[in-house]
C-alpha cells in the first residue's frame, strides 16, 4: 500500500503546491481580494449585496481547487467554457452552480431579471420633469464609451471585443453583461467580471474625481427652488410605452432589456403592488445575490491570468474614469448655460450605475452644504443614463453584427 501524503487528503493545498508560480500567486491574491471585498462591503464602502457574495465566491473557488482523474486541476463550481453538449450535461449534473450559470447568466436572463427589479424602483418622473437636461448629462457621461472603443482597437482587440469592453463606460452592469454575451463570447467572462468589479468601486472612487474637478464653493451649491411639477401615472406609462416601442424598433437586439426595464416601471405606475413587491424584492435581490456569487466564482485564477484580462483591466478603469469626467464636464456646461445656477456635481450621476452615482452626487454636495438637495436632478440624469447606455449598446450590436 502506498504511503498516503497529507496533501493527498487536503487537495486545495496540494493543487496550490503543484501550481505554476503565476497561478499560485494569483490564487492567493484573489483569496485576499475576496476577503477585502467582504470587509469593504460590510463597512458600506462598496455595495454589500453584490460584493459580499462575490468576495466569498472568489475565496471559495480559488481555495477549492482539486485534482480530477486525468491529473488536471479544476473545481466543482462551474465551467464557463464548456461547449460540447455531452460535457455540458455532465457539468450540469456535477457542478453545483452550472445550472444557474447556464440557464440564467450565460443567456442574459439574469440581466433581464435585474432590469425588471430596477424598473420597479425607477420613478421616470425625475426624467420627465427635466428631460433635456437629464438626457444631455447622460449623453456627456457616455464619453468613456466613445473614447475606449478606438483605444481598444489600437490595443489590438477586434471590433466586437472593443465594443463590448467600451460599454463598461456606460456603467450599466446588466447592459454590459448582455452586450459582451452577444458580441464577445470569447471574452464574455472576463469583461463581465472586470466590469462588475469596477462598478462596485465607483461609490468609493467617484467622490475623489468630483473633489478633483469641482471646487468646494461650487460643490456645495444648492439647486434653485423649483415649482413642483406633478407627473401623473398616466403620463409616465405613456412615456414608457412610447420609449419601449421606439427603442425596440431602433435596436431590436436589445429589446429583451428594454421590455424588462419598462415593464418594471409600468408595473410600479399601474399600482400592481403584488407584482411590484415580487420584482423589487425576491426577484431583484435574488438575481443580484446570485449575480454576485457567480461573478466571484468566475474569478478563478486561470481565467484572470488570460493575457487579455490585463488589457480589459486598463480599458475598464479608463472607460469609467473618462465617463465620470464627461458627466462632470456636461454639468459644467449646464452650470454656465444657466447662469451658474446648476451644480456640476450632478453630472457624475449621468454615469448610469443606478442609484449609486446619484447617491454619490448627493453625498458629495451634502458634505459641504448639509441641507442642499440635488438627488431629484441626479436621479433624472442617472435614469437617463440607463437609456443612453442601452442605445449605445444597441448601436454597437447593430453596426458590428451578431
Amino acid at each position: 500500500m502506498e504511503k498516503l501524503d497529507i496533501l493527498d487528503i487536503f487537495q486545495g493545498a496540494a493543487t496550490l503546491a503543484a501550481s505554476p508560480p503565476d497561478v499560485m500567486f494569483m490564487r492567493l491574491f484573489l483569496i485576499v481580494l475576496g476577503m477585502s471585498l467582504i470587509y469593504l462591503g460590510r463597512k458600506g464602502v462598496l455595495e454589500a449585496l453584490l460584493m459580499i457574495p462575490m468576495g466569498l465566491g472568489m475565496i471559495a473557488v480559488n481555495a477549492g481547487v482539486l485534482f480530477f482523474e486525468d491529473g488536471r486541476q479544476g473545481t466543482l463550481f462551474l465551467d464557463p467554457l464548456v461547449t460540447d453538449v455531452g460535457e455540458l450535461m455532465t457539468a450540469l449534473q456535477v457542478d453545483w452552480l452550472q445550472p444557474v450559470y447556464t440557464l440564467t447568466f450565460s443567456n442574459g436572463l439574469i440581466a433581464c431579471l435585474v432590469f425588471m427589479g430596477i424598473g420597479v424602483l425607477l420613478d421616470v418622473g425625475f426624467v420627465l420633469a427635466r428631460p433635456l437636461q437629464s438626457m444631455f448629462i447622460a449623453l456627456c457621461a457616455e464619453l468613456g464609451t466613445v473614447v475606449v472603443f478606438p483605444l481598444a482597437r489600437m490595443m489590438g482587440l477586434s471590433p466586437a471585443d472593443s465594443a463590448a469592453v467600451a460599454t463598461i463606460g456606460g456603467a450599466d452592469g446588466p447592459m454590459i453583461l448582455f452586450t459582451s454575451l452577444v458580441l464577445s463570447d470569447d471574452l464574455f467572462v472576463p469583461i463581465t467580471v472586470v466590469a462588475y468589479l469596477y462598478l462596485g468601486l465607483t461609490y468609493g472612487g467617484y467622490p475623489y474625481l468630483i473633489k478633483l474637478m469641482v471646487p468646494k464653493r461650487i460643490r456645495g451649491m444648492p439647486m434653485p427652488a423649483e415649482s413642483a411639477k406633478e407627473i401623473s401615472a398616466g403620463a409616465k406609462i405613456t412615456f414608457c410605452v412610447g420609449a419601449c416601442t421606439l427603442l425596440c424598433f431602433l435596436f431590436p437586439v436589445a429589446a429583451p432589456l428594454f421590455l424588462s426595464l419598462f415593464i418594471g416601471v409600468i408595473v410600479r405606475e399601474s399600482g400592481l403592488t403584488k407584482f411590484a413587491d415580487l420584482f423589487a424584492g425576491p426577484l431583484l435581490y435574488g438575481a443580484t445575490f446570485f449575480l454576485g456569487l457567480l461573478l466571484g466564482v468566475l474569478c478563478e485564477a486561470n481565467t484572470i491570468l488570460n493575457p487579455q484580462v490585463l488589457i480589459l483591466l486598463v480599458l475598464g478603469i479608463v472607460a469609467l474614469t473618462i465617463s465620470g469626467i464627461g458627466g462632470i464636464l456636461g454639468g459644467y456646461v449646464l452650470y454656465f448655460a444657466t447662469g451658474r445656477k446648476f451644480n456640476p456635481v450632478i453630472g457624475i450621476a449621468g454615469v448610469s450605475c443606478l442609484p449609486t452615482t446619484a447617491k454619490v452626487a448627493q453625498k458629495c454636495v451634502a458634505e459641504v452644504t448639509p441641507d442642499a438637495i440635488v438627488l431629484p436632478h441626479a436621479l433624472g440624469a442617472s435614469i437617463s443614463g440607463v437609456i443612453t447606455s442601452a442605445i449605445f449598446a444597441g448601436i454597437f450590436i447593430a453596426a458590428i453584427g451578431i
